[in-house]
């Protein structure tokens, strides 16, 4: 099964869950499928790990990345660039914004309110089974109303992201994906896709799940790690 999201798809959820590389690696796999392609990294929250740290190697593949001013690019600052409302007024076959984590980080989204009147959206928030605030899913509800209510917009649909970095199995890949159907069942959203590591794609047998299955290669790496190459 393939991923098919288009036009604007907002990327959100809390922190820690595993949304920038979720939001990179979606945009990586749609421009491998032969789609225009632009990403605005809207996270003015979390200085560290964001969509920005992944530009060059997004830039290589064609993927155009819209940023704060270059001397701002490192700042803690809620800084947005014009260029942001202009992406969604006027969107390329996929625009992804990836936005802050929780509701703080969701908050930005408010300030382009006006450009969203006129641009139908696609808002999908990013789960991971294995993090504090989303282990059950009354967590998960819990952020969806905190983030829906910062943001003044719509969340549609679910991502599941059982992401334990290097530590993730097979197992712990089906045992996310089984909080996703339950969370999927009780809200009545759709799960648009779940995630899995490159390195275990193959050990798992596709049949076993209802939707796509995005493979992430990691980008958001301390330092003493090498980010995995994008570009085939």
């Amino acid at each position: 099964m393939d991923i098919l999201l288009k036009g604007i798809v907002i990327i959100s959820g809390n922190y820690g869950s595993g949304k920038t590389e979720v939001a990179i690696n979606l945009a990586v796999y749609r421009k491998n499928q032969g789609m225009d392609v632009r990403v605005a990294d809207l996270d003015i929250v979390n200085p560290y790990f964001r969509t920005r740290e992944a530009r060059k190697q997004l830039a290589e593949l064609g993927i155009e990345v819209v940023l704060p001013p270059e001397q701002y690019m490192q700042a803690d600052l809620p800084i947005l660039s014009r260029s942001v409302s202009g992406l969604i007024r006027h969107p390329a076959e996929l625009t992804i914004l990836d936005v802050g984590g929780n509701n703080v980080g969701a908050m930005v989204l408010a300030a382009l309110a006006d450009a969203f009147q006129v641009a139908p959206y696609t808002m999908l928030q990013v789960v991971n089974p294995f993090r504090p605030l989303t282990q059950t899913l009354e967590g998960v509800l819990k952020m969806k109303l905190e983030i829906e209510k910062a943001s003044r917009l719509v969340i549609s649909g679910w991502i599941g992201n059982a992401n334990l970095i290097d530590e993730s199995t097979t197992e712990s890949i089906l045992s996310g994906y089984a909080f996703m159907q339950r969370l999927a069942e009780s809200t009545g959203l759709p799960l648009a896709f779940i995630t899995a590591p490159a390195f275990i794609l193959s050990e798992l047998k596709t049949e076993q799940f209802s939707c796509p299955i995005l493979p992430i290669k990691r980008q958001l790496v301390p330092p003493w790690k090498q980010a995995v190459r994008l570009k085939e």
